[in-house]
């Protein structure tokens, strides 16, 4: 590394976000915009010369991003040399600087006894500077081999398969059902984490590339299968996993209790059909809202009804208050499971006054009025012995709640499609492929992502876009 002792010498330092007062009256990116390029050197330098770079391993990036050697391209000033390094195993960096957890922090050799290395950040500076600079741009193909592919779903796994299948050579199709491209990364997650201009850059830019895309297609309903058969040499499913999980309690039926993702699509469409949030059934405005889960989702949950003007916001998560450091059975190199406080929980304590989310808490029933609308929650504590859930007796509340969301991720993707191709299912629901060989059992017929390996990262995805991509071109050849 360009700076041997730097890990000793210099300090983590990460990029702020907007000032929680400003950013709670927008729903434009909590991210500045603003990179200290200057800082940012010194924050490469802090890459050790490890003897095995973890970050880039299986427990680190799922897409093996070269990490050390563009941290010290940075650190010597040679963005554009790290931006080559970057695209080279990751398609979509300016998604994944912005909304993935970063577990190659977690498996930084630094972290061992040290905060890690500002990985993320320096992902998400390397590729804002290729776009400001005009680094990139258009790729265009000069020989294409003849064959067509079909893609159905655009998210991540989606169009990194079809990012890669069109410099291959080949002519690539991309179907959403929904109005607009771009999946979880258009709908499911907010703006305020990923600006959709962000995303539509990158979408134009494949196009302009040679991709075709094509909205409100609903492939297994309005357009079949055997139809695409018929007009492709492969299809590729990557529709992700979009059947929630449920909470079956009484009077699950009331009025006003609605999945996370469904809740984050209805205000975030109106958002861009509208210029604002939705205001009708899905608005937080006034209300007692409830979040029953935690993750990204629930986090995402949180921000939105806040800027919306929720009255009050409580997230309840079954399981105990994560430690501050590792426990003893949670080693290094594994994902740090540890207490975190991300942007919507930062909003919410300095709004309400307090951390939004209540542990150990397990839902019994739903309370409605007589109108049917949703008004209340009765839960009870529990504990964990022995891998047991226990209720603790004399523990029972009743939470006021007009706006209850459900976060607590997904089992499986939907099966209409699926029925339609008449391929197999694994023992979870899922589309069963192998992953490396992402081929289904019907011949030409191949998936990836979230609907292949279950609900996971935008990382993840990006990595099975990229492999299902090699099966494919390896596919077409034999024909």
């Amino acid at each position: 590394m360009g700076k041997v002792t730097g890990f000793l010498e210099l300090d983590r330092e990460i990029e702020p976000y907007r000032d929680v007062e400003i950013r709670i009256k927008d729903y434009d990116e909590i991210f500045t915009g603003i990179h200290d390029s200057e800082k940012l050197q010194q924050q490469g330098a802090r890459c050790m010369d490890c003897g095995v770079p973890f970050c880039q391993s299986a427990d680190g990036c799922p897409v093996d991003n070269l990490i050390p050697e563009w941290n010290d391209l940075v650190y010597n000033d040679s963005w554009r040399d790290a931006l080559e390094r970057l695209h080279k195993t990751n398609n979509f960096p300016e998604f994944t600087g912005r909304v993935c957890p970063a577990p190659c922090e977690g498996a930084c050799v630094l972290g061992m006894n040290n905060p890690a290395v500002t990985i993320k950040n320096i992902e998400q500076s390397i590729v804002d500077k290729g776009f400001d600079e005009g680094w990139i741009s258009p790729r265009k193909v000069s020989d294409y081999s003849g064959k067509k592919v079909a893609i159905v779903g655009s998210g991540p796994a989606g169009l990194a398969a079809a990012d890669e299948l069109n410099q291959m050579g080949h002519s690539v199709a991309v179907y959403e059902r929904s109005d607009r491209i771009g999946g979880l990364l258009m709908y499911g997650i907010p703006n305020m984490k990923l600006g959709k201009d962000v995303v539509n850059r990158r979408i134009d830019l494949l196009r302009s590339e040679g991709v075709e895309f094509i909205t409100n297609a609903n492939i297994g309903r309005d357009l079949m299968v055997e139809e695409l058969r018929t007009k492709f040499d492969a299809i590729v499913f990557t529709t992700g996993s979009t059947k929630a999980r449920d909470l079956p309690a009484e009077n699950r039926e009331a009025k006003g209790i609605y999945p996370a993702m469904e809740y984050l699509k209805e205000n975030y469409k109106s958002l861009l059909d509208h210029g604002d949030v939705n205001k009708d059934q899905f608005s937080a405005k006034n209300k007692d809202v409830v979040v029953i889960g935690g993750g990204d989702t629930g986090t995402d949950c949180i921000g939105t009804a806040l800027r919306q003007g929720a009255k009050s916001i409580v997230n309840f998560e079954l399981m105990n208050k994560p430690p501050l450091d590792r426990a003893e059975k949670n080693p290094w190199p594994e994902w740090p499971i540890i207490y975190r406080v991300d942007y919507g929980h930062e909003e919410a304590t300095s709004v309400y006054g307090k951390d939004p989310r209540r542990y150990q808490l397990l839902t019994k029933s739903f309370i409605k009025d007589k109108e049917g609308n949703v008004s209340g929650i009765k839960t009870v504590n529990v504990e964990f012995e022995n891998g047991q859930l226990n209720e603790i007796t004399n523990t029972e509340k009743i939470w006021d709640t007009q706006l209850v969301l459900l976060s607590m991720g997904f089992v499986s993707p939907e099966h209409y499609l699926s029925d339609d191709a008449e391929i197999e299912l694994d023992e979870r629901g899922n589309y069963k492929a192998e992953y490396g060989n992402f081929c289904t059992s019907k011949q030409g017929i191949f998936c990836a992502g979230d609907c292949r390996r279950g609900q996971s990262l935008v990382v993840w995805a990006i990595n099975e876009g990229r492999g299902v991509a090699k099966s494919v071109d390896s596919y077409l050849e034999t024909l």
